[in-house]
């Protein structure tokens, strides 16, 4: 890397630019903008994004601060509160939605085989649920929820590779869950681990037509006719295995296959769960161990929630919104791009912090994440306690 870039400049370039460029072309991103391009439009979001700005107000207060080094990023306009609300406003959110699932389909395979547990399943295993936004009924009318309330929702597919959301739905909060299954792209020989909320065997039938599996746990009011069981191993907490149909004719009519059945008792937890599936081959066992990982996309919900901005808007209009999010997670997956390529062992929230303090600094990209692995060996063998 050139030592004269800042670390802003050195992350931006892992972007495909001619990429960009095409969605900007597609969606007249520029049209009739004379300056504040979309580029400068992304950069100014990102660096939102990676620093934990506020409001807009906290963004053109920064940039300003640093304004010599701004053009060499490549923000070439003037950066005013009135101008990013008017582009966040009016700009087509698409742009920076394709954006992102360009940067997915180049983070994807960088984390194939990461996951030890899945490296002996030769196919993508998918887990998919949904996360609520709260948001002022007042400022977003748009986003219909309750009678008191406004929220969206981000339907969200999360590859457990390596943590990469594959694909990213969002819709208004009165949106049921399940109605998401009607638009969610499906692979053929993939798994789809979803929670029960998830159950309807019409949708479910879709997803078996397509030749792909899915793991869910039944609903409280399961109806099943067990036609013969499996062998199970007690000890490892399968308490039966079964296969069969559905016994309401309604429901078989939806789903007129076979579906097996799994109790499970879980030690730890001390609670039994039963999982219902399409998949005949996979052990019982390792049903229950796949359904497990779902929790891994709760676990990136909470993590976007907690270190980016998508609780907080800098706009209120849909578009505005809708463009925040998806910026949001681009940046996610640029990180995740940056980690690999850098060959890093440290987490994503580790390199993001260290990037929110340097992000104007002129070193090595390289440099600036080594740095880390130092402080934190000096750290490891200090001999008095840090208060940070």
């Amino acid at each position: 890397m050139n030592k004269g870039k800042t670390l802003l400049a050195q992350v931006l370039e892992f972007i495909p630019k001619y990429e960009f460029d095409k969605l900007v072309d597609k969606y007249k991103g520029n049209y009739k903008a004379q300056e504040f391009s979309c580029w400068e439009q992304y950069i100014c979001m990102s660096f939102a994004q990676l620093t934990g700005r506020e409001s807009l107000r906290d963004i053109e207060t920064c940039l300003h601060t640093v304004s010599n080094k701004l053009y060499h990023c490549g923000i070439k306009s003037k950066v005013a509160k009135s101008t990013l609300a008017y582009w966040n406003e009016t700009r087509d959110w698409r742009i920076y939605a394709e954006l992102a699932q360009l940067l997915i389909a180049t983070a994807r395979p960088l984390y194939k085989g990461d996951n030890d547990f899945l490296k002996d399943l030769d196919a993508s295993v998918y887990a998919f649920d949904s996360t609520t936004i709260d948001l002022c009924l007042t400022l977003f009318p748009w986003a219909k929820f309750r009678k008191t309330k406004a929220a969206i929702k981000a339907h969200t597919l999360l590859d457990l590779q390596g943590n990469i959301p594959a694909w990213l739905f969002i819709t208004d909060g009165s949106v049921h869950d399940v109605n998401a299954l009607d638009v969610l792209p499906i692979e053929a020989g993939a798994y789809y681990v979803m929670d029960k909320g998830y159950v309807d065997f019409k949708r479910l039938y879709t997803i078996h037509q397509a030749s792909a599996f899915w793991i869910t746990r039944a609903k409280d009011n399961f109806s099943y006719t067990r036609q013969y069981s499996k062998t199970v191993d007690k000890e490892v907490g399968i308490i039966c295995d079964q296969i069969g149909v559905l016994k309401r004719e309604s429901a078989y009519q939806n789903y007129p296959e076979k579906i097996r059945r799994i109790k499970y008792y879980d030690s730890i937890s001390q609670v039994t769960y039963i999982f219902i599936t399409n998949n005949m081959l996979l052990s019982a066992s390792m049903v229950a161990a796949l359904y497990k990982q779902r929790w891994q996309v709760e676990l990136f919900f909470k993590w976007i929630k907690q270190h980016l901005k998508i609780k907080s808007f800098f706009g209120t209009s849909r578009n505005a919104v809708y463009t925040q999010i998806w910026i949001a997670v681009s940046v996610y997956v640029l990180i995740a791009i940056i980690k690999k390529n850098l060959k890093s062992e440290h987490s994503l929230y580790t390199l993001l912090q260290k990037l929110s303090v340097c992000i104007f600094e002129k070193i090595p990209i390289q440099q600036a994440f080594k740095e880390i692995e130092l402080q934190k060996a000096e750290t490891t063998i200090a001999n008095q306690l840090n208060l940070f």
